[in-house]
């Protein structure tokens, strides 16, 4: 399935009072994979921005007055990230925005568009309970660098999103090599894999693939959870 990375920023907390996004961004991921296709848009919200909310994300009107109406990427937005899964943090706050805006021009909402979602602060909550599970948190605690992140910005945490849901989920994948129980086994074919006719390939490790696992060992060392570091 399709992944889209999705993240907003917002004029305030409340759609319900009328708040508005302001940037909206959207990274595709396919076999867990950026593919380098991302949506990003600016928008003007027609109306003031709170000042606790710009003093996050650093946007004002001013600057907005020229950026297009959410009417007119709705379209685009809905066609790109149809059918995919959505990967948000915190997605409740996130969908009920987008929810907002596509009720006002009488379109399906996001549960009739996504395939699945999931929300990364429920599966960062799973995994660190009682822990800080913001987004510069799960950076800092997988050793992703945020260091130009000084304000929110929905296209960069939406990178940033990408980084820390593979990181979340590194365990999910199945490394079982075990023939399927629906197929008949073929001992011939599996002793010519290790015919000497037939050698295996060896494929190290690149230095930015050691440094990288490095990376994550000394994660899990900060939350107390790096098996390879104990005794047999």
């Amino acid at each position: 399935m399709r992944q889209i990375v999705i993240d907003t920023e917002t004029t305030g907390l409340y759609p319900q009072q009328g708040h508005r996004i302001i940037e909206l961004a959207a990274l595709e991921m396919v076999s867990r994979r950026p593919t380098g296709e991302i949506r990003h848009w600016y928008l003007n919200p027609e109306r003031d921005i709170d000042v606790e909310a710009a003093k996050i994300h650093g946007l004002t009107l001013e600057k907005l007055q020229d950026q297009p109406l959410f009417a007119d990427i709705a379209d685009e937005f809905v066609s790109f990230c149809r059918g995919a899964e959505w990967i948000i943090h915190n997605a409740p706050f996130d969908i009920a925005f987008l929810d907002a805006e596509l009720e006002r021009l009488d379109k399906l909402p996001c549960a009739q568009i996504y395939g699945r979602l999931t929300d990364t602060l429920q599966k960062a909550r799973e995994l660190f309970p009682g822990k800080r599970n913001n987004l510069d948190a799960l950076c800092e605690r997988f050793g992703i660098s945020n260091a130009h992140r000084t304000l929110h910005g929905a296209c960069l945490d939406a990178q940033l999103l990408a980084e820390v849901y593979l990181a979340l989920t590194r365990g999910q994948e199945s490394l079982a090599m075990a023939p399927s129980l629906s197929q008949p086994s073929r001992p011939d074919a599996t002793a010519t894999a290790f015919n000497s006719a037939h050698p295996l390939k060896i494929l190290r490790a690149s230095n930015d693939e050691q440094a990288e696992h490095q990376a994550y060992l000394a994660a899990l060392r900060k939350e107390g959870r790096c098996v390879w570091d104990q005794e047999p």
